[in-house]
């Protein structure tokens, strides 16, 4: 009989003991999640920033690609005229000989 109230003792300690032991890392818990949440938002404004930065850097990018396509058009275009011009003389005078 002594042995066993002794063992229930024992168990109601240890119980005891590992409930305080896990509130303890609850609040450990608590702490880190809470620093990990600080740093996701501080990330998140500066990825927020950064992708203003980005939207920028692509609409300018844009917008070049778009000049220089329209100065690759013009070009080709005074090529063509000269080359259909070139073929033009070129049939004239197989034509005249």
């Amino acid at each position: 009989m002594e042995a066993t109230l002794f063992f229930q003792y024992l168990l109601y300690i240890l119980c005891s003991i590992l409930l305080v032991v896990l509130i303890i890392l609850g609040v450990k818990l608590i702490n880190v999640i809470d620093k990990v949440n600080v740093i996701a938002d501080n990330v998140n404004t500066k990825l927020n920033s950064l992708n203003r930065v980005f939207s920028v850097i692509d609409l300018t990018t844009d917008k070049l690609s778009l000049l220089s396509d329209k100065v690759i058009d013009v070009v080709t275009m005074a090529l063509r005229k000269l080359n259909i011009f070139n073929r033009k003389r070129k049939r004239d005078e197989e034509e005249y000989e």
